[in-house]
């Protein structure tokens, strides 16, 4: 996914969307953002307004939506995974987690199918089994978490 394609999404699918956020916006000036200025700055089709890092950074933490680290990790050939858990570590814990990966792996072998059924691979095609894959490395990932957890 793009980065601002998520940050786009990421406030837009905030309850009470851009005005609701930017309220929570502290400017250097000490006043809060506008809520279009922060439509600005994730609009993909301007390029006259930028989203910070700190302002990525604070959108995340009052949002709990991380499509923007996941979208900057991934498009640069890492997978983020949250460290620690609520959770206490379990067999269960581990079923829910394998059986998350396996249910996104129907999702890969349905892009890989998609991508090999004309006989030739397209850029786009690619793209939609790298986000069909991300999922399933983002579960196993946090196997190997649980499982480090329950080690003795």
């Amino acid at each position: 996914m793009n980065v601002i394609d998520a940050a786009h999404g990421t406030v837009h699918d905030y309850p009470g969307g851009a005005a609701a956020l930017a309220a929570r916006f502290i400017t250097r000036a000490g006043g809060s953002m506008s809520p279009a200025v922060l439509n600005s700055k994730v609009d993909p089709g301007k390029d006259t307004h930028h989203l910070t890092l700190a302002e990525a950074d604070k959108l995340m933490a009052f949002t709990a939506d991380y499509r923007v680290l996941h979208a900057l990790a991934a498009n640069h050939g890492h997978v983020a995974v949250r460290t620690g858990s609520e959770t206490p570590a379990c067999d269960m814990a581990i079923l829910e987690i394998i059986a998350r990966a396996w249910a996104s792996n129907g999702d890969v072998g349905a892009a890989v199918n998609d991508a090999l059924s004309d006989g030739r691979i397209e850029r786009h095609e690619v793209e939609r089994v790298r986000r069909a894959i991300y999922p399933v490395q983002m579960a196993l990932q946090q196997l190997v978490m649980r499982l480090e957890e329950m080690a003795e």
